[in-house]
């Protein structure tokens, strides 16, 4: 009886072991292709907000810290400096609407030198198909083309504002605007540390 069982141990240990070591190995193996893929998403993420440009955003980055989360640790916020030519065209940062229906709503936002909005792309929510989730509809995105802080009332027209709610969901827009000026709020006070040549990496 006592042979068996540490028959059994010794057998459980090896394929405990095997596993270990399978997984150690398929892990190393696409742990470079996930993060390739990762890289690509961004980078068409980019390509969606931001002007035409020629250099690599996800590498021309500035890093600044804005706040603190709930746990009291630093919260980082990227900036992506697009250039065409040296010269730069455009930045990009992700913004977090915490206040969606359904929970985050995370948020990339593109903007021109002149600090107006070229474009912004929904990377991930937990929106109501059919309701929340059509702030991911080219109509409702394209809303926000154009606007800056000083050409635009930032709220939903139903709190009185310019920006069109979704038909049946107000809580989902009235947040990605929110948040979006909160966004433009803290480039325009960190302009110069974003744009400088060197930048904070």
């Amino acid at each position: 009886m006592m042979k068996d069982m540490s028959r059994l141990l010794i057998t459980l240990t090896l394929i405990a072991a095997g596993a270990g070591l399978i997984l150690s190995m398929v892990e190393s193996v696409t742990r470079e292709p996930i993060k390739e893929q990762r890289r690509l998403q961004m980078l068409k993420a980019l390509s969606a907000v931001l002007p035409e440009f020629n250099n690599s955003p996800d590498t021309d980055i500035v890093s600044l810290e804005n706040g603190v989360d709930k746990k009291g640790n630093p919260v980082e916020v990227l900036f992506y400096r697009a250039r065409k030519d040296g010269e730069i065209v455009g930045t990009a940062f992700t913004v977090v609407a915490p206040d969606g229906y359904s929970g985050n709503i995370a948020v990339m936002v593109g903007l021109k030198p002149d600090q107006s909005v070229n474009a912004i792309e929904i990377l991930a929510h937990a929106e109501t198909p059919g309701l929340g989730s059509k702030i991911e509809d080219p109509v409702f995105k394209d809303i926000f083309k154009g606007k800056s802080l000083d050409n635009a009332d930032w709220r939903v027209k139903k709190d009185g504002g310019e920006f069109d709610q979704i038909t049946g969901a107000t809580i989902s827009p009235r947040a990605i605007v929110g948040a979006v000026k909160k966004g433009l709020e803290f480039y325009r006070e960190n302009r110069q540390k974003i744009l400088a040549e060197g930048g904070q990496q």
